[in-house]
């Protein structure tokens, strides 16, 4: 299949083999492309068919494989419209009980954890009350010390068991089991029992007359003036479906599980480069913010319907892009302040100095402890600090002015796909955890100019007052604070001057980052 894939980029192609072989192709002509082409439903194995068996004589079960109708000038709402259209065929085929969703990228790793998931949906006591079960999203090529911290290990080993204690993780889009019921709108009521042993969908059609009956369920217009996108099947509109479907389906009286067995269940790939990484967070906070904006925000249409925990609990993730102007005030301000000499926080020698010293300590050692009793390494929780900062003053920033330029109508919702593909220079440096920065991404500029806007602070501030240790008592925790950014951004330097590899800096960036610097240095002294 590969080789295939590989030939048919190569030539620009469906080659004509191919074509003679998959019935699907023959529906595919020069005007067809993944943007602009009919509904292609196949059902490549007949559970009914008493031959299909693999080479151990088992059963195998009904596989069909969908394509979806596309047009350029109808909106196919990307996963949840997929997602939906096969809702909706599956139905007519075999109508399971249970739906598993995964990514295209991941893949099982466990193969009991189907079984697991079905004791919680059978249980006698709760079962009826479950209305997803959500095992934890792993990947298979995370690097020893977590390079772009992309395991969110905390909050697949701590915060996401916190929420199941109060109703219920979110959805989160992948290795999730559904009750169809609920992916269906059906809302929760004490009396409601799924019946396990209904009797499969029978049809006399032949495989053939029932895929060409069932492609209207996956047409283009099929959702016109229907409830598909807002009160059944995935909600349309959001850049995190999952999170606001989630969260409607809770709403609707129903809860969920958290399965995080030791054995992961699913793995998958994780971005291996740090723009891959900042724009699925840019993709993961817009979305999140936009649902606390939205009528199915958790601070007013979860009241009453959830509980104050999980209410709490999405709304730490709905508030991820606010806290980019904190972060970038603290990146900023005390750095310029200390370049001019100004003190900011309370002197060494004043009572009020250890409150600050509380919090920091405190913060960052329950940091640290939650880390490495989550699995992970000294040396990863530092990289983990590193991706909060880049996170916070890129991905959250860009994710915040987005969400207020479509409040204010001046652009629309985009769903970017997070590349997952890289070649083999950036796959080295990846497993040997140096940092990628091969690319003029905006988001580069910034990281760029905060670091050396930093480091101009530090040299301008030892310059003026060289040894004097008055300076260095009064403005403790300004010099604090400038020396962890400068720790935190060493990768930075190393790609703005020190390497010369293909995943350096551009100069392009390195030239704009060292002006802009100059030129805040420069506006801070003239205004001060």
């Amino acid at each position: 299949m590969k080789d295939r894939i590989e030939t048919a980029t190569k030539l620009g192609r469906i080659p004509e083999e191919v074509l003679m072989e998959q019935k699907g192709f023959s529906q595919w002509d020069s005007f067809s492309s993944r943007h602009d082409h009919d509904t292609i439903l196949q059902i490549l194995i007949d559970g009914r068919d008493p031959n299909a068996m693999d080479v151990e004589g088992s059963k195998l079960p009904t596989l069909v494989y969908l394509a979806r109708e596309k047009r350029p000038k109808h909106p196919h709402n990307f996963k949840a419209g997929a997602m939906n259209a096969l809702i909706r065929v599956s139905s007519k085929i075999r109508n399971g009980a249970i739906i598993l969703n995964v990514d295209c990228d991941m893949y099982s790793n466990n193969s009991h954890s189907i079984r697991d998931a079905l004791c919680f949906f059978m249980d006698e006591e709760k079962g009826q009350e479950i209305a997803f079960v959500q095992c934890p999203q792993n990947f298979e090529n995370i690097t020893k010390n977590e390079l772009y911290s992309n395991s969110l290990r905390v909050i697949s080993e701590v915060e996401f068991h916190g929420l199941d204690a109060y109703g219920g993780p979110m959805y989160i889009g992948t290795g999730c089991f559904h009750r169809r019921d609920t992916l269906c709108g059906r809302k929760f009521s004490k009396d409601y029992r799924n019946e396990w042993k209904r009797e499969s969908i029978k049809t006399e059609e032949s495989a053939n007359e029932l895929q060409e009956s069932l492609k209207n369920l996956a047409s283009c217009g099929y959702e016109e003036d229907t409830q598909w996108g807002n009160e059944m099947g995935l909600k349309y509109g959001c850049p995190v479906e999952d999170v606001i479907t989630g969260l409607s389906i809770q709403c609707l009286g129903w809860k969920s599980v958290y399965l995080n067995p030791a054995r992961k269940a699913f793995l998958g790939v994780a971005p291996t480069t740090l723009e891959q990484t900042l724009v699925q967070h840019k993709r993961w906070s817009e979305g999140d913010l936009q649902i606390l904006l939205s009528k199915y925000s958790p601070a007013w249409y979860g009241l009453g319907r959830i509980s104050p925990g999980l209410i709490l609990g999405y709304c730490t993730y709905c508030l991820w892009p606010l806290n980019s102007l904190a972060t970038l005030s603290y990146c900023l301000v005390p750095s310029l302040y200390l370049l001019h000499g100004i003190p900011l926080f309370p002197q060494v020698s004043s009572p009020w100095f250890l409150p600050f010293v509380y919090v920091i300590l405190t913060k960052y050692s329950g940091s640290l402890a939650e880390f490495l009793w989550s699995g992970g390494t000294l040396l990863g929780w530092w990289n983990d600090q590193r991706i909060w900062l880049f996170k916070r003053t890129t991905s959250y920033l860009f994710a915040f002015m987005d969400t207020i330029l479509r409040l204010l109508g001046f652009s629309e919702t985009s769903f970017i796909l997070t590349a997952k593909v890289a070649d083999e220079d950036v796959s080295q440096r990846y497993e040997g955890e140096m940092m990628e920065f091969g690319g003029s991404s905006p988001m580069f500029t910034i990281l760029a100019t905060l670091a050396m806007l930093n480091l101009f602070c530090i040299v301008g501030v030892v310059k003026k007052v060289g040894l004097d240790m008055e300076v260095y008592k009064t403005m403790a925790l300004q010099i604090l604070l400038a020396v962890v950014l400068l720790l935190i951004n060493w990768p930075l330097y190393q790609g703005l001057f020190l390497r010369k590899d293909n995943g350096k800096m551009p100069c392009s960036v390195t030239v704009k980052s060292v002006l802009l610097a100059l030129v805040a240095c420069a506006c801070s002294t003239f205004f001060h």
